[in-house]
């Protein structure tokens, strides 16, 4: 308190308006000075006692603050040294020397200037209560500086052996991050308990939200590493390929896949499950046969016609020319499948439509499925099922099957080239075991 023995309780003195910085007692700091104001309070300052006021602005962000915009509370510093830096600015060194607040401005031009009232520090308290948040207060910005590497072992020990709790309050709260507005609560607490008290609580609140930063970094910093570990086994992986003259090797087979992907028009929900494929497979050991089992899996899923249909039209006058063009008789039959034609016609969601033809060996049941397609301008194809007898070989396998295969029927869809062919099965009478048709 050397420094203000010769200060009234009530002082007037020169201002200077901070951009987001706040000073506390016992506070060294250096600080640039650019505004107009601001310069002409320091020269005031330096003509006489070397003392000034600091005290933050409310918005960093205004210019030309006016009495509004400065807090109430503020510190008395004693400007130490000044460097004139080129622009017009100066470099100013202070250090805080006591807690003070505005009574009320004297003059605002060509600086500001206040009447402030000097708060004394009450003398240190040697009640337990003092004494136990003293030691928590240092024991939370031990946790504190783990957290954070800026501050440096010096530092922590001056502040392991200060005494003073208004002293320690005040350096601890000039080395702790803080928004500018706790940092203005901190400094117009002028108790010693209450500022403890809040410090402990900002501190606590600040290394929980380090603590997260750490934990995101580290999951951060391990996704970047397991990425670049990727990206380094990619590349010796290219490399080895080149060098066994597989230039493109697995890389290049997917990205072929996805070309064709794109071209073939697949939904979403086949899209999506070819991509999941093509992940699965990029990361399937060469020469691995599940790796087969993904490629034939996904050749069979781009031969699919799954956008390809033919334009269905039925016109009963053409069909009956081409039923009677390609049999003769078999009246009763024609008629029939006329019939269903008809039906069809006019009730166009017709769902599942199945025709059964019976009859002995070569009356004309397949020519007469051909004709059916030809009159409904389908593509044909035949699946015949005589000697089968696992129907596994028409529903197809699993895929945990060695050497597993589609069924007939998605064969026969990829052997049509549309998604709405007629597909006539064969012989269905001989997967019966009673040797008839069920």
């Amino acid at each position: 308190m050397s420094n203000l023995e010769k200060l009234a309780k009530r002082h007037v003195m020169p201002v200077l308006p901070l951009r987001g910085i706040t000073v506390f007692p016992f506070m060294i700091l250096h600080f640039d000075v650019g505004r107009l104001k601001s310069i002409k309070a320091l020269e005031d300052a330096m003509i006489n006692n070397q003392l000034i006021f600091l005290v933050a602005q409310k918005d960093p962000r205004t210019d030309s603050p006016t009495k509004k915009d400065l807090y109430k509370v503020g510190t008395i510093s004693r400007v130490k040294q000044l460097l004139r830096l080129p622009g017009d600015a100066i470099r100013v060194l202070v250090e805080g020397v006591s807690r003070a607040k505005i009574r009320d401005f004297t003059k605002t031009d060509p600086f500001f200037s206040a009447e402030v009232e000097v708060v004394n520090p009450s003398s240190p308290s040697d009640d337990a209560e003092t004494e136990a948040l003293s030691r928590q207060l240092i024991s939370t910005f031990e946790d504190y500086v783990k957290l954070n590497n800026k501050i440096s072992s010096d530092t922590m020990v001056s502040i392991m052996n200060m005494e003073d709790s208004n002293q320690l309050s005040d350096i601890i709260a000039s080395n702790v991050f803080l928004q500018l507005h706790e940092k203005q609560i901190l400094l117009a607490a002028f108790n010693p308990k209450t500022r403890m008290t809040k410090l402990i609580e900002f501190m606590v609140r600040e290394i929980e939200i380090m603590g997260i930063e750490k934990d995101i970094g580290l999951k951060v910093r391990k996704q970047i590493e397991k990425t670049q570990k990727e990206y380094y086994l990619r590349e010796q992986l290219k490399a080895i390929q080149t060098e066994l003259g597989d230039k493109d090797g697995v890389t290049g087979e997917i990205e072929e896949y996805k070309k064709k992907a794109k071209v073939s028009n697949l939904p979403d929900e086949v899209h999506q499950k070819l991509m999941k494929e093509l992940d699965k497979l990029q990361k399937i050991p060469m020469g691995s046969a599940e790796g087969t089992v993904v490629r034939n899996y996904v050749d069979w899923i781009l031969d699919l016609p799954w956008s390809a249909k033919t334009e269905e039209h039925i016109d009963l006058t053409l069909s009956k020319e081409i039923l009677d063009e390609d049999h003769y008789g078999l009246d009763k039959v024609k008629e029939r499948i006329l019939e269903y034609l008809a039906v069809r016609k006019m009730k166009k969601d017709l769902k599942g439509p199945i025709i059964c033809l019976v009859g002995p060996p070569g009356v004309g049941k397949t020519s007469i499925a051909k004709s059916i397609a030809r009159a409904l301008n389908r593509n044909y194809v035949r699946i015949s099922l005589g000697g089968v007898k696992d129907e596994s070989e028409i529903r197809g396998h699993r895929r945990t099957y060695v050497g597993s295969m589609p069924g007939r029927i998605i064969y026969s869809l990829k052997q049509s080239g549309s998604n709405n062919p007629l597909i006539l099965l064969d012989e269905i009478d001989k997967m019966s075991k009673i040797g008839r048709a069920t």
